[in-house]
């Protein structure tokens, strides 16, 4: 198979800094890159009136630096265990040392989605504010993570695409010798900029943060469809049990996230029209 035009993969030191023993890689920036801007950005979001209702946001900036150990807690916790529990168990069973050595990479974001849903429930219920005003508050900043998450992946040359012919074909270090989509890349365009755009316009044109739970919802169905698009160009776990015809596992975990993200919307909208009840 040849490609009309082969892309080099650049050389880039999966090592971002190194001094003596102690080492920190690209994978490490790219979460704390995502984990620190998005803190930012909420105290920015929680600090301008006008985006909230009654022109007063749920949730004070002290409350907002405790969340950001909740999200750190569940960010790292959760997209571990995900790709321990939803895509690798054989290898981590057999291997249980390898489930903790994060900075080889391997982080589910499905798994840091639950993991995420469950502490900011528990956020909520410690602190006594609105789960649905946090959970929308970090799915407005989320597509900062989701992008710095890709961009390392495609520096680790993990993920990466299925062969192709195409222009953008790129022969991966540890993918064979054959070109393949560089569909992380496609992910960080879909995945992160483009959610940002749409989230960003959601909050600050359309004002959604004044309906808790619409910009969750916005958020879980751009994802769905976003990645299930990626996930037609990015190489499939090989051997996962919903891996179901062309469909990969990737696409079938979105099903349920499509699924609740429109339900968040209707609720959303019903919750907070005149005359109806919470949901």
């Amino acid at each position: 198979m040849t490609p009309l035009a082969l892309l080099t993969f650049p050389d880039i030191d999966p090592v971002a800094i190194e001094f003596g023993p102690f080492s920190v890689k690209w994978y490490g920036l790219a979460y704390m890159a995502g984990l620190l801007l998005g803190w930012l950005y909420i105290r920015r979001m929680v600090s301008t009136p006008k985006l909230w209702r009654g022109d007063k946001a749920p949730i004070t900036l002290e409350r907002v630096d405790d969340l950001l150990l909740f999200m750190t807690a569940a960010v790292i916790i959760g997209g571990r265990l995900g790709q321990v529990l939803l895509y690798d168990p054989d290898f981590y069973f057999a291997n249980p040392a390898e489930i903790f050595k994060v900075w080889k990479g391997g982080m589910s974001f499905h798994g840091a989605f639950v993991a995420s849903a469950l502490l900011l429930w528990l956020f909520g219920r410690v602190y006594n504010v609105s789960a649905r005003s946090v959970m929308d508050l970090c799915c407005a900043v989320s597509p900062i993570g989701i992008f710095f998450g890709r961009i390392a992946n495609f520096i680790n040359s993990e993920h990466w695409g299925r062969v192709t012919d195409a222009y953008v074909g790129m022969v991966f270090p540890n993918g064979g010798e054959n070109p393949r989509h560089p569909s992380q890349l496609y992910e960080a365009f879909l995945e992160g900029l483009v959610m940002f755009i749409i989230l960003r316009f959601a909050t600050h044109h359309m004002f959604a943060l004044k309906r808790p739970g619409l910009v969750t919802g916005l958020w879980l169905i751009w994802y769905a469809i976003a990645r299930t698009i990626s996930e037609f160009f990015r190489e499939p776990e090989v051997g996962h049990i919903l891996n179901i015809g062309p469909f990969t596992a990737g696409q079938v975990y979105c099903l349920p996230m499509l699924a609740l993200g429109i339900y968040m919307i209707w609720s959303a909208n019903r919750t907070n029209t005149p005359g109806k009840a919470a949901v």
